[in-house]
């Protein structure tokens, strides 16, 4: 299970000041494309070496050309979003889309460059060839494949999460009817909300930029509360200031999230070999257990796939 963090106000303006901070072109991952620091453990996400895999020449072959000449896999993920992805002390990103990512170019015979990128600018990213891939717990949904092909490597819901003591008693999503809730900019979970059927008083969805903003706005009181992916939402109230912030909401009607989903590797439509290569590269690490010790190591054992599809993500 995840290890708890404690984290402090004042710790979430080092998180926020490290990611402003020039981490932007690269994390350095390409030359530590194995094993964390020790200094990790503050983070609440895993020590110790992570797990490593050999490379296999079939599946380098299988990569476009340029990315086979550079010898680099450029992915995006936007920081920090525990227990997906964060930053050490070092500035070293860590958690499961790190780690996964370093073992998939591990596979491939590649190096890992982690490219600091916004989940609202994922696909101009992609489009504008700064990142050659995007990892950061994204939904595979219909409309995001008329753009974007998925190697899903996530199944789950998502869950409502309020301050301690869930002091407006919320329990359904009726109940965020008429309520301004939080969620983050370009998201599914706005989706949803606002598809919700609450009659004359709709949920008040408010968009922001970046995850910390979200859970800024419910703890400053400008939202009673936020959606987001089940795996994240527990982390959060788990480990945020040793679980004194936040709350999840148990929904009776749906004790294991909501409206579960597939979340995968974003990878732009026409770029079908590295869809192919990737869903290979994926298809390994299942078979030898690499993911699965990746899954361990970061709580996220309960969201595993069974094996590496492409597009599996149907209309919510």
């Amino acid at each position: 299970m995840m290890r708890k963090r404690i984290i402090s106000v004042a710790a979430l303006a080092v998180s926020a000041s490290l990611l402003f901070s020039g981490c932007a072109g690269g994390s350095g991952d390409a030359d530590a494309a194995a094993g964390g620091s020790a200094g990790d453990s503050e983070l609440g996400l895993p020590i110790g070496e992570e797990p490593s895999t050999e490379a296999n020449p079939e599946l380098t072959a299988l990569l476009p050309e340029e990315i086979q000449e550079s010898g680099v896999l450029k992915m995006g993920s936007e920081f920090p979003y525990p227990p997906m992805a964060d930053l050490n002390e070092d500035n070293r990103a860590v958690g499961y889309d790190p780690e996964l990512v370093r073992a998939l170019a591990q596979k491939l015979g590649v190096e890992a460059e982690i490219i600091k990128q916004p989940f609202s600018t994922a696909i101009p990213g992609l489009q504008a060839g700064k990142i050659d891939v995007y990892m950061g717990g994204m939904t595979d949904t219909p409309e995001r494949q008329e753009t974007l092909s998925f190697v899903n490597y996530l199944f789950g819901g998502f869950k409502t999460v309020a301050m301690k003591g869930n002091p407006e008693g919320l329990s359904t999503l009726d109940d965020l009817c008429g309520l301004n809730v939080a969620v983050g900019a370009s998201t599914v979970q706005g989706d949803i909300l606002r598809s919700h059927d609450c009659g004359d008083t709709p949920v008040n969805v408010v968009e922001y930029p970046t995850d910390a903003d979200v859970h800024t706005a419910v703890r400053a009181g400008r939202a009673v509360a936020f959606v987001t992916d089940g795996f994240v939402a527990e982390w959060l109230a788990e480990n945020t200031n040793d679980g004194e912030v936040f709350e999840v909401v148990r929904d009776p009607e749906a004790p294991a999230g909501f409206s579960p989903v597939y979340a995968g590797i974003g990878i732009l439509k026409e770029d079908e070999q590295l869809v192919e290569a990737l869903q290979a590269a994926l298809q390994e690490l299942i078979e030898e257990g690499t993911y699965q010790e990746i899954l361990d190591r970061n709580g996220l054992s309960d969201f595993a796939v069974e094996s590496a599809e492409i597009n599996q993500g149907k209309a919510l």
